[in-house]
């Protein structure tokens, strides 16, 4: 086939998607949602976790829950631009079946740990073997019809985040009735399940113009303007070193201004899951918002939001205003991903879709990977209140930076800016 040919297919998928589309979206939501439950409701208990596997000192607790939770980040940081690729050249539902079987294996044995360097180990692996959500959000972004796709990714991330709210109240609840390492085991099951579906259920429509395109193609080199790719790649570390500075650490201060020590942990699951509450209810409207005005205005302005409700969550001293103000953050923060995805899906041909949304995965798992270990090691070493307002300053510069580098072309007039693109960067 020419080349010519090949841009021609590729353009006529694009616009048209596979067949099985809604199914495909359908299966990727309960999938995504299923496996960000299982991965989170560890949160709350995390640091109790940590406890009762030997380790005792106030400080280290508080380090060793970072470390762990970090891990899983790390590790799949240095293997999501090659699953991406993988994805590319060998079909996209085949990552997804991957990780959701390494999940289920690996989030079982953690019940069975018997120290927290064998914890650590399983938190590496899951990062290695994962990448479900990441996975399906490349999956649906490539097989649905492109005047579909924003709402579909919409639909998605709302499942994602719904995991996140769900996940933390689950892990505040269930441990006192089956116990910790319990609720690793059902988790893992809850995982299998989606494995299953994922496995019989979800059908790709493989397009060999692309296959041999992405075997063509370096990936990055085959970007026409690198420089917007650049900034979200910038930007989605940023949001993710953010939100996870912050949570593996909030059950500990979440402890300081409760009095009862029974309810620490529910209170950690209400606060972790207000953010995600927020950001559920406000992910449509900011994505409205950003095919109005441009997704520039609304990454910046979201940035700057958040950093600023930041500042107050340092002298709170009682978990309502945590509460309150976790929940505002997240309202200002909805949006962002989505908005990231979309700069990077119409900045990049169809056939390296994969290999850079897998690069923009791994710039954010770093993310997620430097904010729990870095806020760790602040809030035991330093104190709680450094941690909140460290991570402001750093949103408030990405907010000026996402402002400085944003295109002015489409700034002004974002769908006549994705409208004169060229054909190749509409085909991602």
């Amino acid at each position: 086939m020419s080349s010519e040919n090949r841009s021609h297919f590729s353009a006529s998928c694009s616009k048209t998607g596979s067949i099985h589309w809604r199914r495909n979206l359908a299966i990727s939501l309960i999938g995504s949602f299923t496996t960000i439950v299982a991965m989170t409701l560890l949160l709350p208990f995390l640091p109790l976790y940590v406890e009762e596997l030997g380790v005792s000192d106030h400080a280290a607790i508080v380090q060793w829950s970072g470390i762990a939770y970090g891990a899983t980040f790390l590790a799949a940081a240095l293997v999501a631009p090659i699953w991406g690729r993988l994805g590319d050249i060998y079909g996209r539902k085949l990552m997804l079946v991957r990780a959701s079987l390494g999940m289920t294996l690996a989030i079982s044995l953690m019940g069975m740990a018997g120290n927290v360097w064998q914890l650590v180990a399983l938190r590496l692996f899951v990062g290695l073997a994962g990448g479900y959500s990441s996975g399906s959000m490349v999956l649906v972004a490539t097989q649905t019809p492109k005047d579909r796709s924003a709402w579909a990714l919409g639909v998605l991330s709302s499942g994602i985040m719904a995991g996140n709210l769900v996940g933390p109240l689950i892990g505040g609840a269930l441990p006192p009735v089956i116990g910790i390492r319990g609720t690793f085991l059902a988790a893992g099951a809850m995982i299998f399940l989606a494995f299953l579906a994922t496995t019989f259920l979800i059908k790709e429509e493989k397009s060999p113009a692309r296959k041999q395109a992405a075997k063509a193609s370096g990936g990055w080199k085959s970007i026409p303007d690198k420089r917007p790719v650049i900034a979200m790649l910038a930007t989605g570390m940023l949001l993710m070193f953010a939100n996870m500075s912050i949570e593996p650490i909030i059950t500990v201060y979440v402890a300081q201004i409760v009095p009862v020590a029974d309810q620490v942990t529910m209170i950690s699951g209400i606060v972790m899951s207000a953010a995600a509450l927020g950001s559920i209810l406000s992910a449509s409207r900011l994505g409205k918002l950003a095919d109005r005005i441009g997704h520039w205005p609304v990454i910046s302005g979201a940035l700057a939001v958040a950093g600023l409700l930041l500042i107050p969550q340092a002298f709170v001293t009682s978990s309502w205003q945590l509460i309150v103000l976790r929940f505002l953050m997240g309202l200002a923060l909805g949006g962002l991903l989505p908005c990231i995805a979309a700069v990077i899906r119409h900045s990049v041909p169809d056939s390296a879709a994969g290999s850079i949304l897998g690069l923009s995965i791994s710039s954010q798992y770093i993310g997620q990977v430097a904010g729990p270990v870095l806020g760790g090691f602040v809030g035991g070493h330093i104190g709680m209140p450094a941690v909140f307002l460290g991570t402001s300053v750093l949103l408030l510069g990405g907010a000026a930076y996402a402002w400085m580098v944003r295109p002015r072309d489409a700034e002004t007039d974002p769908q006549s800016a994705s409208l004169n693109a060229p054909a190749d960067q509409l085909d991602a």
